[in-house]
């Protein structure tokens, strides 16, 4: 169960930022090996000067279309499955709703089991095995 923090600056449409979400969640399912329905994310818009990121710094030229994902998980996933997932999401994100590859920057933050609780304050140790996937 990803959650995914989604940055980007403020202005777009309901409709641009459900088509980022969505793009998002059919990478997460095709290639991050997260169950359908498994949605789980924050959108926060971002008024100018409050998103601050260099325009060429390991890529770009960035735009003003920007987005950065900083995705938490508590399940490792190998070298080979996150550079399939960086593809798919750009790709998914070229076609819906029209972002560069150059605007696209990720970060996948691992955590352990231990340190997420789903729901009534229970660890989600004490949940079944597969319910933590």
């Amino acid at each position: 169960m990803p959650f995914t923090r989604i940055s980007l600056l403020a202005g777009k449409s309901p409709d641009y930022l459900a088509a980022v979400s969505d793009s998002l969640d059919r990478a997460l399912v095709d290639c991050f090996e997260v169950p359908e329905k498994d949605r789980f994310a924050a959108i926060h818009q971002h008024l100018p000067g409050e998103l601050i990121f260099d325009r060429n710094y390991n890529g770009g030229p960035r735009s003003d279309d920007y987005i950065f994902f900083q995705i938490t998980t508590g399940k490792m996933r190998s070298p080979e499955t996150r550079a399939r997932f960086y593809r798919r999401l750009v790709e998914n994100l070229a076609a819906s709703p029209g972002v560069r590859p150059e605007d696209v920057m990720v970060s996948i933050v691992n955590s352990t089991m231990e340190d997420w609780s789903f729901a009534s304050g229970v660890s989600a140790t004490a949940l079944p095995e597969e319910a933590r996937r």
